[in-house]
């Protein structure tokens, strides 16, 4: 007995040795497991890719006050996050990169390395110490700053950590330029003639982030060339372009250059800014909004765009606040997930893309010329319509909606030798004593189209958030960034483009949205039957009218006092199908929920329970 509890205490003894001996040995190994749907934890291609490439050492410098008191918890668990993922960048380095963690104390040597990089103190307390929580890639003499870390900014955590390693090492800025016929794309200065002194206006957030990584340059809308030395050129909304602006972008593509073109049936931006520029005390009554296209350019390339209609989906309507605050869908503003994105290195690791009022593109196969859809529609629940409705709201174009089982594209990579539109050279040089201009007839390049220019404006690709860094504009879904994986494709590093924004943690739930998009369709449907009985009611009101006096008159109240009880009673039954639909939607719904609930809660414990059933059984066979 005494041999036996003394070989118990032995094999224990071992089991705790073995234990803390196996608990040293796994904390000096970086292997590790990432499970989640999106590889969160996971440094992405792009990003090895730069690693890879590393000719330089580049130092890491984070700073994160861990040791101040008023460093809120929420802080603390993303820094346990930033730094882990700065580690995976240590190791992925090769010893290219170098990982150096700094807690900047009040009134330390820290704090005021912290301060001389740019990083910003800010107080979580108005009375305690400020904090610091921010990273500083370092590269010889050159410096690239995150000022500040926030948590809703984490689907652009790996980004922009990789973003400033790659401009540290490589400091080179490319030019790309910018044309659009909507104003204040890049930015407005104040005019000098205006008596009372205005601000600058800020340019949209897409063209702002292009800013940090590119030299952007702004081409006027009746250019006659594009500078040599540019490298992308970006075309938002190009209505009614002259031919000479059309002659210099042709010949710009000709001799190699890169455009990613945003054309657009009917832009909500080109329409306030017209509003604005009539009579800016109205600019929320709309104005005319004209359609864009590259007329000739598309002509030669075998690029049709019909610049009279929209793509509506069902599939992929966007729920928003209609008139009076009601909750409606609007299928002409497209929700689009991973299954409209078709597998190309642009979208990879891409899940949410918002597309407001697109057009549709085709491809007449052109000698030379790849096309290539990169967005779509989806097959069975996309049609096009009338553009022109749209100014009237989503109501005017429901009874259009009818799905053809066509997949539109709405955005598409065009490829290959292209020829130029002008082969007789420039329209306006006929008769002309002046030199004319030498055309360049054909050349290698890449095009990127997309049907639509609103998809880069503020209100599609960011929401502006309070942070304790001030205001901060949090993505809205991928837009900028697929904007910009194309310009890094087109202009810059394309080891970026393998970078993918991190998967949101509220992914769209595909079945629930099928689920309202059938509701809609029946809601839609009972709708236009009601109203259809409501316009033969009227019809049959205004029949009883015509053409009654005098001795008629009490038969006419009699008839329609009974066809006005009529209506309310076919009103009523109506409403009562409408509410029952919604009620089936609601409990579909709801029962989906408990399904998910229960599997969720009793899957586990199921398996557990299992498992000890199958052992019990095998230990008993045996």
């Amino acid at each position: 007995m005494k041999n036996k509890k003394v070989f118990g205490i032995v094999v224990l003894a071992l089991i705790v040795v073995i234990a803390g001996a196996a608990n040293c040995i796994l904390s000096m190994l970086s292997a590790r497991v990432d499970l989640t749907a999106e590889s969160l934890y996971t440094l992405s291609p792009g990003s090895r890719a730069v690693l890879a490439k590393l000719d330089r050492e580049v130092t890491l410098k984070f700073f994160f006050s861990e040791s101040a008191k008023d460093m809120p918890a929420s802080l603390k668990t993303y820094a346990g996050q930033v730094r882990d993922l700065l580690g995976e960048y240590e190791r992925a380095g090769k010893g290219n990169v170098t990982l150096e963690t700094y807690d900047p104390k009040q009134d330390s040597d820290e704090e005021e390395w912290a301060v001389k990089y740019g990083i910003e103190p800010q107080q979580a307390n108005p009375f305690g110490a400020p904090i610091y929580f921010g990273l500083v890639a370092v590269c010889g003499t050159q410096e690239q700053t995150i000022a500040g870390f926030d948590p809703r900014m984490e689907s652009t955590l790996e980004y922009e950590i990789t973003r400033r390693i790659t401009r540290a090492v490589w400091p080179e800025r490319p030019v790309v330029g910018v044309l659009s016929a909507i104003p204040g794309v890049l930015g407005e200065q104040p005019n000098p003639m205006m008596m009372q002194r205005q601000r600058p206006q800020r340019g949209w957030v897409a063209f702002s982030e292009l800013k940090k990584d590119y030299d952007v340059r702004e081409v006027a809308k009746d250019a006659e060339k594009i500078d040599d030395d540019v490298k992308a050129l970006v075309v938002v909304h190009p209505k009614d372009l002259s031919e000479k602006t059309l002659f210099a972008i042709d010949q710009f593509v000709m001799r190699g250059g890169r455009l990613i073109a945003c054309v657009d049936p009917f832009s909500f931006k080109d329409m306030q800014a017209n509003a604005q520029q009539q009579n800016p005390m109205m600019m929320q009554m709309g104005g005319r909004a004209g359609p864009s296209t590259l007329g000739k350019l598309f002509d030669a390339w075998g690029v049709e765009f019909d610049t009279k209609k929209c793509v509506a989906d069902d599939k992929a309507a966007t729920q928003m606040r209609g008139r009076g605050g009601a909750v409606t869908t609007d299928a002409t503003v497209l929700d689009l997930g991973k299954q409209n994105m078709e597998p190309d290195v642009l979208t990879a690791g891409l899940s949410q893309l918002m597309f407001p009022y697109s057009g549709a593109l085709s491809f007449k196969p052109t000698e030379g010329l790849s096309f290539t859809p990169v967005v779509c529609s989806s097959t069975n629940g996309a049609c096009l319509v009338d553009a022109t409705f749209l100014q009237m709201g989503p109501e005017s174009i429901r009874d259009q909606i009818k799905p053809d089982g066509v997949r539109r594209t709405l955005a598409a990579r065009l490829s290959g030798k292209f020829k130029t539109a002008f082969p007789k050279g420039p329209d306006w040089t006929e008769g002309s004593t002046n030199a004319v201009p030498k055309v360049v007839a054909s050349g290698d390049s890449s095009v990127f189209l997309f049907a639509d220019a609103d998809f880069l404006s503020d209100e599609a690709c960011v929401q502006v958030v309070d942070t304790l860094f001030g205001q901060q504009a949090a993505l809205r879904g991928d837009n900028l960034a697929l904007f910009a994986n194309i310009v890094e494709q087109f202009a810059g590093r394309e080891e970026l483009i393998g970078l993918r924004s991190r998967g949101p943690s509220d992914r769209p739930f595909e079945v629930v949205r099928d689920l309202r998009a059938q509701a809609e369709k029946k809601f839609r449907d009972k709708a236009e039957e009601l109203q259809k009985k409501f316009n033969e009611t009227n019809k049959k009101l205004n029949d009883l009218l015509q053409g009654k006096h005098g001795t008629d008159r009490q038969l006419v109240s009699r008839e329609l006092e009974s066809a006005i009880n009529e209506a309310r009673r076919e009103k009523a039954k109506t409403q009562k199908e409408l509410k029952h639909v919604r009620k089936e939607l609601n409990a579909d719904i709801e029962n989906l929920g408990f399904r998910l609930k229960t599997l969720n809660i009793c899957l586990v414990p199921l398996l557990v329970i299992l498992f000890g059933i199958c052992r019990a059984l095998l230990r008993r066979k045996r």
